[in-house]
């Protein structure tokens, strides 16, 4: 039994139980490419661009040009979460609180998948045959804290950095921010007016769309970073879905256990279609 649900043993009857303000699930699994794995590592195989030669006579040989092959490895860690439910406490707080429970775990559940998704954007890759090799975020998919805020110029460049690669925009670009990116964006006039921008982001308090870059304000972005990246750059292995067991504990005396376990991993596939903004 969770040693905090004595605050409920309340003497009036309380039918509804409150859940505190929390991030309520997943909001980047969209946002990225999802696949299948099976094991304790999965490989994203890769396939880099090829140019045609031109004809110098009739008849010359056939060219042999190479297709470049490479590869992404992620691998798969498993989470999971659990607490009990003492029948007594039922009784004493007058609620039964195993749906919020199991509703509660579920939510933390898409915020590690989210959080996972963040750590591999902005950490090290692994390549090579084995995936022995460690791939840093280059240099040049970042772009520095040059002014306080983070500001339209940045978006702007972060745009260029990805269109100089030929990444492909129309696949769907995210960008991802903070509470405080948020409120740097609020105070920009392309962002806000509707000359510039059709969201009218001012009367609704947000930034939906921008640049063509679709925005999620997550407080998973635990620094003042930004992270932009075309969805086909990011890739979620999911071994096992977040899977939720709700079963009484006979070594427990009967206590109700609500259990959750998903097995999951992200990599960058591309580093050109991801670009990190720092900002203060």
């Amino acid at each position: 039994m969770s040693s905090q649900i004595t605050t409920a043993m309340v003497e009036q009857y309380k039918a509804n139980v409150l859940m505190l303000s929390q991030q309520k699930g997943s909001k980047l699994r969209a946002t990225v490419r999802t696949e299948q794995a099976t094991g304790k590592s999965a490989y994203f195989e890769r396939i880099g661009a090829v140019d045609m030669v031109d004809a110098v006579s009739r008849h010359d040989d056939t060219p042999q040009i190479d297709t470049p092959h490479s590869r992404r490895k992620v691998s798969l860690t498993t989470s999971r979460f659990a607490d009990l439910i003492d029948n007594a406490d039922k009784v004493r707080a007058l609620i039964d609180p195993t749906s919020p429970y199991a509703m509660n775990a579920a939510w933390a559940a898409g915020r590690k998948m989210d959080a996972t998704i963040v750590a591999a954007a902005r950490g090290d890759a692994y390549s090579g045959v084995g995936g022995a090799t460690t791939v840093a975020l280059p240099s040049a998919q970042k772009i520095a804290a040059a002014s306080a805020a983070l500001t339209v110029a940045k978006l702007r460049s972060a745009r260029e950095i990805l269109l100089d690669a030929d990444v492909d925009l129309d696949m769907g670009v995210t960008c991802v921010i903070n509470p405080a990116g948020l409120t740097d964006l609020l105070s920009a006039t392309e962002i806000t007016s509707s000359d510039y921008n059709t969201v009218k982001a001012l009367v609704a308090g947000q930034v939906d769309s921008f640049m063509g870059f679709k925005f999620v304000v997550t407080n998973q972005m635990t620094d003042n970073f930004a992270l932009v990246y075309a969805k086909n750059a990011m890739a979620l292995a999911v071994g096992s879905e977040p899977v939720v067991r709700i079963s009484e504990r006979a070594d427990k005396n009967y206590s109700t256990q609500v259990f959750v376990e998903m097995d999951i991993g992200a990599t960058r596939v591309e580093d050109a279609g991801v670009v990190e903004i720092a900002y203060v």
